[in-house]
């Protein structure tokens, strides 16, 4: 694959942010952030929607173990309820950031917005699929999520969380007409708002 822009700076590192899970009807927000080592590339990196779950799973220990740091950041459901999505997605991509062993230089995120960062950040619109950094940090956050949605999926099976993630399928629909809402479940989204009212 042939990446648009190259950030690699003379000085400093740079990390790619990205967060998955804003559309969810259900769990965390996570976000990633990911400073790849130039002596070490990773083949095969891509947007994580462009990769099938095997494949991302297969890719995800080999940008752990090559990059120079990686972090995960998150916002949970009450955050999410209490701030709205965007900002929440903007606060788990700043706590994700933070959490790096190693302070960047420059932060590319993914989108059109950017997090409050102590380093310098550039918002990249489809950086997913336009800068590798921002690619290995979609891997890392879907994966993640992937993961502790399975792990919900165990306290919570009536849901069917290990199929759809928390997304507003017709089956997760249908899950909370027949079993109400969760602790898990964003009371500010429309289709759980609506049956709360009921």
């Amino acid at each position: 694959m042939v990446w648009e822009f190259n950030f690699a700076l003379p000085h400093g590192y740079t990390a790619g942010v990205d967060e998955v899970g804003r559309g969810p009807l259900a769990g965390p927000v996570v976000a990633a952030a990911v400073i790849l080592d130039p002596q070490n590339p990773i083949q095969g990196l891509a947007d994580s929607k462009a990769l099938s779950e095997t494949k991302r799973e297969q890719i995800f220990p080999e940008i752990c173990e090559k990059a120079i740091s990686w972090a995960l950041g998150r916002a949970e459901v009450e955050e999410i309820d209490d701030i709205n999505i965007l900002q929440a997605s903007l606060l788990a991509m700043q706590r994700a950031v933070e959490s790096l062993s190693v302070q960047p230089q420059l932060a590319l995120i993914d989108g059109n917005r950017c997090p409050q960062l102590l380093c310098k950040a550039q918002a990249i619109v489809k950086g997913d699929s336009r800068v590798k950094e921002i690619a290995a940090a979609s891997i890392i956050a879907k994966v993640s999520r992937d993961r502790e949605m399975r792990q919900l999926h165990e306290a919570f099976p009536q849901y069917g969380l290990d199929s759809h993630k928390g997304y507003p399928t017709k089956r997760h629909i249908q899950a909370l007409d027949e079993h109400g809402v969760a602790v898990i479940h964003r009371r500010s989204f429309g289709p759980v708002k609506k049956r709360l009212r009921r």
